[in-house]
């Protein structure tokens, strides 16, 4: 049983990451803007934090085996979050990462693809530039974890595929769904496999 501290508890991918590690049974310390909005699970703490508050979140995640951050790149400062994992003195540090830096073919990434969506564009080189960032860190035990370009609401199936640099895609397109996503996130922590590391999981 691992003491974890998740960083956007509430959110669409949090709230499933922390429903996984509570159905495990670890023991989850849920931080977010709104505690009341984090859902009341067994072995479940519900705290306020701000992830602009450097001191205050390293006192929140303090004595934790591993700290998962789960919030959106373009509301959050890389280089704050991972002062504040540093201050902490928590070595573990786990990021859900996007799609947008992952190669569609040598070189080519998926953001700066023709068919990538405006929309989610600033979002995704910010996520890019987090995972450049991590990339330089040396003094913790970091994972970034890619979804595949279609990152929805679904089922959990447990059924999915494993990679590393490269957007993972079938015939049906490229997907996984928060479900499973969480899935691969709390194998991680129980057995750690990709440390200081980028990986991805897809259909």
């Amino acid at each position: 049983m691992a003491n974890v501290a998740l960083i956007g508890a509430s959110g669409a991918v949090g709230s499933r990451i922390l429903k996984e590690l509570s159905d495990r049974g670890h023991r989850v310390t849920g931080i977010a803007r709104s505690p009341e909005k984090i859902a009341a699970l067994p072995g479940v703490t519900a705290k306020k934090g701000d992830v602009f508050d450097k001191e205050g979140l390293a006192e929140l995640i303090r004595d934790h085996d591993a700290v998962i951050s789960a919030v959106h790149f373009l509301d959050s400062d890389p280089d704050m979050l991972i002062a504040a994992v540093r201050a902490s003195g928590v070595k573990r540090y786990l990021v859900v990462g996007g799609a947008g830096s992952l190669e569609v073919a040598p070189g080519k990434r998926l953001v700066d693809t023709a068919e990538f969506p405006a929309i989610y564009k600033a979002e995704a080189q910010k996520g890019a530039d987090y995972l450049d960032k991590l990339k330089t860190v040396s003094d913790l035990d970091w994972t970034f974890l890619s979804p595949s370009a279609m990152f929805v609401p679904g089922e959990r199936t447990g059924k999915f595929r494993v990679g590393k640099d490269t957007l993972l895609a079938s015939d049906k397109g490229s997907s996984i769904s928060f479900e499973d996503y969480a899935i691969a996130m709390v194998d991680e922590i129980e057995k750690p496999t990709h440390v200081r590391q980028r990986f991805t999981v897809g259909y």
